[in-house]
């Protein structure tokens, strides 16, 4: 997919399993925003972009056991919101 992983940061490679069974969120790459100066409201003459770290944004999921509408149980990643929504009856 991505060519040779280890070319790449650990922290960029995004792993298949961590993603949410019954919502579908998974890890995205986004930046962290480094700002320097003082703002115009205070009397300067406003915040400059310094750096744009890359980083992953990782949703909250856990491997719960979850109860199938067959009856079946089974071990699946759900995010925690699809859980405190009741989304999935644990088993």
């Amino acid at each position: 997919m991505w060519g040779n992983p280890t070319y790449y940061s650990f922290k960029l490679f995004i792993p298949m399993s961590r993603i949410c069974a019954i919502t579908g969120k998974r890890p995205k790459v986004g930046g962290r925003i480094i700002h320097k100066g003082v703002s115009k409201k205070a009397g300067g003459i406003g915040l400059q972009l310094v750096k744009n770290n890359k980083r992953t944004f990782r949703p909250n999921v856990q491997r719960i056991r979850v109860k199938l509408p067959s009856g079946q149980v089974k071990r699946m990643w759900v995010s925690v919101k699809a859980i405190k929504a009741g989304k999935v009856l644990k088993g």
